[in-house]
């Protein structure tokens, strides 16, 4: 979803296109479950068989555990170079910057009290759906809990470490569909066509790091993106970043504001800086309203400019982490 905003930026500055329409859709309960190899190969041969006898003798090799599903969406979401999920590469996170489970719920809780109280803004975003079968108009979103508290968020049990993990259902985001879509063209474009532009791009990066670690990729994007505008963080007057875990956004704050991350990764005597919890996701983000992973990157881009039009701000700042080992960021700007 960033990406494909980045990229109409390229075509455009490049003078390939004059007018595109980017962003990303996802639709993530739709991912199918999977047979197990030795399954499929079964039904292979199964297939082939030529008389009822080998196909009998065939039949006869399925064990109830050829029949345990794989799920899509898990096999979507694990790292191939890593090996690990995103939700262990969070635990990863946790653990490393001693983030315990109660950090963890405190922040969704936020996260959600945030999209509950600002729903009447995000409203502003949303194009009404009527899906099909009964076509009854979806024209918000279903993840925020309105009654969500510490109490109800302490009982869920961890996902992705049984017995010694912190992350849970609660402090991670939703599986769910969403898309998202801007329409991106020069200024002089946009004055001809009688737009008004919601903000401008100043400058965008992408960095690369460790894939088990791949939650701090907004840190690595965001200290490019800064060192190739001259900016420094504290510059950036909003800030929306990608809730894919309450740990990994717990993460990134203190990895900016580590002296010692950023001498060792970075190579420079002196902190990114410090983000003020005040100016970062403050309608809420991903743990609330959910992380469809193909759109979210145009999400935050936009929920950013509407809010810094409301506020009359300047200088904005979106960024994600992307499994694989990366991070993206973009700086937005209203003049």
């Amino acid at each position: 979803g960033m990406q494909a905003i980045t990229s109409a930026y390229i075509q455009i500055v490049a003078g390939e296109s004059e007018v595109v329409v980017a962003g990303g859709v996802e639709s993530m309960s739709q991912i199918p479950f999977y047979f197990a190899p030795e399954l499929q190969d079964i039904i292979t041969n199964f297939q082939r068989a030529k008389t009822l006898p080998q196909r009998l003798s065939i039949f006869s090799q399925i064990r109830p555990a050829h029949l345990k599903p794989v799920i899509g969406v898990m096999l979507g979401l694990t790292d191939p170079v890593c090996g690990k999920n995103m939700g262990q590469t969070a635990e990863i996170l946790a653990q490393e910057f001693d983030i315990s489970r109660e950090d963890q719920d405190e922040y969704a809780l936020m996260s959600n009290q945030r999209v509950v109280a600002g729903r009447e803004k995000l409203a502003e975003e949303i194009v009404p759906v009527f899906p099909f079968p009964d076509y009854n108009a979806v024209d918000k979103d279903n993840g925020p809990r309105e009654g969500q508290t510490m109490e109800a968020l302490g009982k869920l049990k961890p996902v992705f470490d049984r017995h010694y993990g912190t992350v849970t259902a609660g402090n991670a985001s939703q599986l769910t569909d969403g898309a998202a879509m801007a329409l991106v063209m020069t200024e002089k474009k946009a004055k001809a066509l009688g737009y008004k532009p919601l903000g401008y791009i100043k400058g965008f990066a992408y960095g690369g790091l460790d894939p088990a670690r791949m939650g701090l990729g907004p840190v690595f994007s965001t200290y490019n993106v800064l060192k190739k505008t001259g900016l420094k963080l504290k510059d950036m007057e909003l800030i929306e970043l990608n809730e894919a875990f309450a740990a990994q956004v717990i993460a990134c704050e203190k990895a900016f504001a580590s002296k010692e991350f950023a001498e060792k990764h970075f190579g420079v005597k002196r902190a990114i800086g410090k983000i003020d919890r005040a100016k970062l996701n403050v309608n809420g983000g991903g743990i609330a309203l959910g992380h469809p992973v193909g759109s979210t990157g145009t999400r935050i881009i936009l929920t950013l400019l509407r809010e810094m039009k409301r506020r009359n701000l300047n200088l904005g700042l979106a960024t994600l982490c992307i499994g694989g080992g990366q991070g993206g960021s973009v700086i937005v700007e209203r003049v």
